[in-house]
């Protein structure tokens, strides 16, 4: 990991994340959560101000010692118990059938192996339990998906890794995650912010 994805990617998703427009989105995310809850791909702690008061504890797996130190704030005033949770989405470190939701918010475009971080979001929700999903990927526009493929190149280079073209619905369904609930829309914003702004919205469910 060199310097810009230590330091300069964590402020700059705190900047562009962090807006009132994306907190609500946010806060529609967490607002059915309660018990115990795994969010991976933590961040700064941009969701911690929307965890509902029926949320026991939060298990926040995030690798940038930046993005933790930038969280420190909201991890002061916040009324839910948050504790760090291992380094990787990818090789989770909590056992089978622990966790009630698990709470996943731009995140998964970046994770090298998507699939196999939700497969290890299946393995430790509990029978029952539930995703809650809020990413950005692959567009329906076939003019618009053009454009999302030359600049994801780019993207992955100052984004931290960050891909364009991933498809979340697919990804979960690869996972053996069944999605119950789904918006798809672009956020508002001019034409040529649509390659960021296809955004997936919705829930899945671990069945059996």
């Amino acid at each position: 990991m060199g310097w810009w994805e230590r330091h300069g990617v964590p402020r700059m998703v705190e900047a562009s994340l962090g807006t009132e427009q994306v907190h609500e989105l946010r806060a529609e995310t967490c607002r059915p959560l309660d018990g115990r809850v795994l969010e991976v791909g933590f961040g700064s702690g941009l969701n911690v101000d929307h965890y509902p008061a029926a949320v026991t504890e939060v298990a926040a797996v995030e690798p940038n010692e930046t993005a933790w130190r930038l969280a420190a704030p909201r991890l002061a005033r916040s009324a839910v118990p948050v504790l760090r949770s291992g380094l990787d989405g990818q090789r989770l470190d909590e056992p089978d059938d622990s966790f009630d939701h698990v709470l996943l918010t731009f995140v998964l475009c970046t994770v090298p192996d998507q699939v196999g971080a939700l497969s290890e979001a299946r393995r430790v929700l509990r029978s029952g339990g539930v995703v809650h999903f809020l990413e950005h990927g692959l567009a329906p526009d076939a003019p618009v998906q053009r454009w999302q493929r030359r600049l994801e190149p780019v993207q992955k280079r100052i984004g931290g890794g960050c891909h364009l073209t991933r498809d979340p619905v697919a990804d979960l369904g690869s996972a053996a995650l069944e999605v119950e609930q789904l918006t798809t829309f672009y956020a508002p914003g001019p034409a040529v912010s649509r390659p960021w702004a296809h955004v997936y919205q919705g829930t899945a469910r671990k069945i059996g």
